[in-house]
């Protein structure tokens, strides 16, 4: 039955639509009822909690085919990937390094680019990963765990969501918790002094433009 679901910690547009039985969550999001959402946070993946996404009744699709002829159908699905980019401290890619991604206690092999991006199909339902970067000639000192958190990115326009792509880009070293700080305006400067941006520690429209373009997101 169609009705509106109010978004939790950790979601996004493409798991709540699977979870509905929706295979293209292009059908949630692109939704009429979903327009002012969608204008609101632009990024499917990047939700806050208490967002209210419309979940429209499910359609049966009908197909006229001829009875004495075998017929194939294709179910169009939108995939779901995890997509990351390694730096080291001095912010250089950590580039053509093999890495060990876990995601629902799988194991995926993966090598980033030379740009240190690497990329996965995952499942909708993926809430948790890890990361372990291995050791190569770019990275002698290897074998780092990272946990990761799928989905738990918050808007750029939340506290929390600069607090973590502050933390995530290495400005950041507090807590994830909303909540304005000395360390928070620091952190800001910082990074609003290294991309030639006025220093004010203020996340207004340019410095979050900046954040989100930097960081992916």
């Amino acid at each position: 039955m169609a009705g509106y679901y109010v978004v939790s910690q950790g979601e996004h547009v493409p798991g709540i639509a699977w979870a509905a039985g929706f295979h293209d969550y292009l059908t949630v999001w692109n939704h009429p009822n979903n327009a002012n959402l969608k204008s609101q946070r632009e990024n499917p993946n990047v939700l806050f909690a208490g967002d209210r996404v419309f979940l429209p009744d499910r359609e049966l699709g009908q197909y006229s085919r001829s009875t004495d002829q075998q017929h194939q159908f294709v179910m169009k699905r939108q995939l779901l990937e995890l997509r990351l980019t390694l730096s080291d401290q001095y912010e250089k890619p950590i580039a053509n390094t093999p890495c060990i991604l876990i995601v629902d206690s799988k194991s995926h092999n993966l090598t980033s680019d030379v740009q240190g991006k690497i990329e996965q199909v995952i499942s909708h339902s993926a809430k948790n990963a890890t990361l372990v970067i291995q050791d190569s000639k770019e990275t002698p000192a290897g074998g780092v765990s990272i946990p990761i958190k799928i989905g738990h990115l918050d808007p750029v326009e939340e506290i929390s969501g600069q607090q973590a792509r502050l933390r995530n880009l290495g400005y950041y070293s507090g807590a994830i918790d909303g909540q304005a700080s000395d360390d928070l305006d620091s952190a800001m400067e910082e990074f609003q002094c290294e991309n030639h941006l006025i220093v004010d520690g203020i996340c207004g429209p340019q410095t979050r433009t900046k954040l989100k373009s930097i960081h992916g997101c």
